[in-house]
């Protein structure tokens, strides 16, 4: 990743599960905000992870995101940032030919995702013998965190071990939904978090609404866009309070 400008912009994206209309929304709606209130700054996207699975068109949502990066790569005003998720992991178990990660996998909303690849015709092993060599490497490329140490900034799709900060086990990463985590009080514990904000997703809010904890520390914007919920980004922007922008209506 490039080297980021000191006042860059984040805008960081939750659990899309493959709702592309939402997410195509939500990219307009972040690209107007940021040239209405933040001219000539840098912006800097982070997808947090869950590309894949439940949804209608997962598919559609990886093609959208590599567009996306793609074109920010040739900008010096945009930089986007795509995190691997627990999703996107058993994906990668399911099409490498492993029977017992495949049925895991569908079983987790696979089916929707290879609905969403499948060839007028195909079974479930034609389609997985299908899957893009493309989209597989991109999703085999992916990190797990991003850790920005001047920012005080950590994105990632689960969350982490706050006892073991800052080396970050991947699993943990991808799957933790532990109190330790979730309660930024135990987060004392460990000095080299001082400072820090953690923003993520993986676990959906209540009432599908962005969730706050110890006074901005953690963030949670996994807002259930694909059961019923509305898409969701967090916008940080050095010490001002976060603030969210959700992908607008059909």
């Amino acid at each position: 990743m490039r080297d980021l400008p000191e006042n860059s912009v984040f805008y960081a994206i939750g659990d899309v599960h493959g709702m592309a209309e939402a997410l195509t929304r939500l990219h307009l709606q972040i690209v107007r905000h940021h040239r209405e209130n933040h001219a000539g700054r840098h912006a800097v996207v982070v997808h947090l992870g869950d590309y894949v699975d439940r949804g209608p068109d997962s598919k559609g949502v990886i093609d959208l995101v590599m567009a996306m990066e793609r074109q920010a790569a040739k900008s010096d005003d945009m930089t986007v940032v795509c995190l691997l998720g627990n999703h996107e992991e058993m994906l990668l178990q399911a099409v490498s030919g492993d029977s017992g990660a495949l049925d895991n996998w569908l079983s987790n909303g696979g089916h929707q995702t290879l609905a969403s690849y499948r060839r007028l015709g195909e079974d479930v092993d034609e389609a997985i013998f299908h899957f893009p060599r493309a989209h597989r490497d991109w999703l085999s490329d992916l990190p797990d965190v991003l850790l920005l140490e001047r920012e005080k900034l950590v994105f990632v799709h689960a969350g982490i071990e706050p006892a073991d900060f800052p080396f970050i086990d991947h699993q943990v990463a991808l799957w933790t939904r532990s109190k330790r985590f979730f309660q930024t009080k135990n987060w004392k514990e460990n000095e080299a978090l001082d400072g820090f904000r953690i923003i993520h997703g993986h676990t959906p809010t209540e009432a599908f609404e962005p969730e706050v904890e110890g006074n901005g520390r953690r963030i949670n914007v996994d807002t259930g866009a694909v059961y019923g919920g509305r898409l969701t980004a967090v916008k940080i922007d050095g010490a001002e309070p976060p603030e969210f922008l959700q992908a607008a209506l059909p």
